[in-house]
């Protein structure tokens, strides 16, 4: 590959589903030349994700887009596992102490069009049949013959990756359940909850709002697993559902049905030289507990930030590696615990089904072990490693704190998109002046909060009770690359007042919904 060609763009991103979509925005937003190859001409009208966890919710916040997702779905407090155990999802320390039950494709429609307006190219209807790479640059290959050259690629295409078998990268592991049914259906008469779920031992359905009087039935038989390609018939769906749940539902008028199976898979690397994998290219498990779409949100918000920086100079040699460092064990994370719940949700013989909720449902009434389930499958309690010695903050998710003045709260200030350094004094935020173009400083409303500087994916990079300027300029320049020049400075400021950060009105950039 030669590398005195001009770049077609900085980012490739392969795949528009949430992730790509997600990951291809914000790029975009920080001012990075994006463009997404999807296979597809159209839009799927495949909707397997129903829910949205509060952690997924936040990182929306800070992008202007979470309040008007809510508006499109129904929250749900408490989250049932089987039986009689569930979980109370109503104490997360959160603004969106709930799951939003909304389609996928409520949250792929917001996301794309914040990518339109971001920027971003759009090439769709063109399949990836190679990736190649050298020490400068990456190219994919499509099937038309033509090729792509960026600074990076990132293959967020799904469990049957393109990029990930391009670059070799093995995808183990097994498959969790076979044969479940899905089907589209009119009810006559709803459930009582915005859910219904349950499993009897030899069965189990789930029953999800589309929002528009259309509701999706997943169901699975362990008496009739078939494969994939046997023809699927309505009665057998409603006779599951009726077994697993105690009523169809009055279903009736399917206008789509299929089958599938659910495996546990991940990849070993991320990372591959200028070439990572996000979302359903890096790790797929069962759907039990509704992380799948959200942990590749996740992904994208981790390395979007990441790669912005490397576009610009600005990263640290390491940043890049520290996707595969902070998101490959939540992926593990995600496999180990949600399939946890689908094993004891399949649990077969009546006295172990008795056993499961004796036990689990005692030990959900613990306010530790509680927290603890509710923080894991929301994405709240999910944490990044950091260094020894660090403040006990550092790596935790970034709380939604009230500032004085505008913007009222952190997660409206993260919508800038860059880093935000929370510093009750004046003199730490003419310490931060040097990074105006990076860095936006905002006053919490309580002093005694501690000074934090939070990444654009709304983590903390690092934290001090108490500070001083040296430490915030230090800390800085760890996180956010050497201070600009003054001329840059200016360029960016333009009439702001001297020892002041800007404030951007997010309503302003381009690509942000307010």
């Amino acid at each position: 590959m030669s590398t005195a060609e001009t770049p077609d763009a900085d980012v490739i991103v392969v795949g528009a589903g949430p992730t790509g979509l997600m990951l291809a925005g914000d790029l975009a937003t920080a001012g990075v030349a994006t463009t997404i190859v999807e296979r597809r001409a159209e839009g799927s009208n495949l909707t397997r994700a129903f829910g949205v966890h509060a952690r997924t919710l936040e990182q929306l916040d800070a992008r202007g887009l979470a309040d008007e997702l809510v508006a499109t779905g129904s929250p749900v407090r408490q989250l049932q596992l089987f039986d009689s155990v569930h979980l109370d999802l109503g104490r997360l320390p959160s603004r969106f102490p709930y799951l939003l039950i909304t389609p996928q494709s409520n949250v792929e429609r917001l996301l794309r069009v914040r990518a339109e307006r971001a920027g971003v190219t759009f090439r769709t209807g063109q399949a990836v049949v190679g990736v190649r790479q050298d020490a400068d640059h990456a190219q994919i290959e499509l099937a038309d013959g033509s090729t792509l050259r960026a600074s990076y690629v990132v293959g967020a295409d799904g469990v049957h990756s393109t990029v990930r078998d391009a670059i070799g990268q093995p995808f183990p592991g097994r498959s969790v359940i076979k044969s479940i049914m899905l089907a589209d259906v009119r009810l006559d008469h709803a459930p009582e909850g915005v859910l219904a779920v349950n499993a009897v031992g030899d069965c189990f359905a789930f029953v999800a709002p589309f929002g528009d009087g259309w509701f999706r039935i997943f169901a699975w038989d362990r008496l009739n697993q078939q494969p994939e390609s046997a023809p699927l018939e309505f009665e057998e769906v409603r006779a599951v559902a009726k077994r697993a749940l105690g009523t169809d539902y009055g279903m009736h008028d399917p206008r789509w049905m299929s089958r599938f199976h659910s495996d546990e898979r991940q990849v070993p690397q991320y990372r591959v030289g200028r070439v990572f994998l996000a979302g359903d290219a890096a790790h797929v498990h069962s759907p039990a507990g509704g992380q799948g779409m959200n942990t590749g949100l996740q992904d994208a918000a981790n390395l979007s930030w990441k790669l912005a920086a490397a576009v610009r100079g600005t990263a640290a040699p390491a940043l890049l590696d520290s996707y595969q460092a902070e998101r490959h064990p939540v992926g593990r994370l995600v496999l180990r615990s949600s399939g946890a719940i689908i094993r004891m949700a399949m649990v077969e013989r009546r006295p172990a089904r008795i056993a499961r909720n004796l036990i689990a449902g005692t030990l959900l009434k613990f306010r530790p072990a509680a927290r603890k389930a509710t923080g894991v499958i929301s994405g709240i309690g999910i944490d990044y490693p950091a260094q020894p010695g660090t403040h006990k903050l550092t790596g935790q998710r970034a709380p939604d704190v009230a500032l004085a003045g505008d913007p009222a709260r952190l997660y409206e200030a993260l919508r800038s998109g860059g880093f935000v350094l929370v510093a009750p004094g004046q003199s730490l935020h003419e310490a931060a002046a040097p990074w105006a173009d990076r860095v936006t400083v905002v006053t919490p409303s309580d002093s005694s909060t501690p000074t934090m500087l939070v990444r654009p994916d709304a983590y903390i990079a690092w934290a001090a009770d108490e500070a001083d300027a040296t430490q915030v300029a230090a800390a800085l320049t760890a996180s956010c690359g050497a201070a600009a020049t003054s001329d840059r400075l200016v360029s960016h400021i333009g009439g702001a007042s001297a020892g002041h950060q800007q404030h951007v009105d997010p309503a302003a950039r381009p690509g942000a919904d307010a």
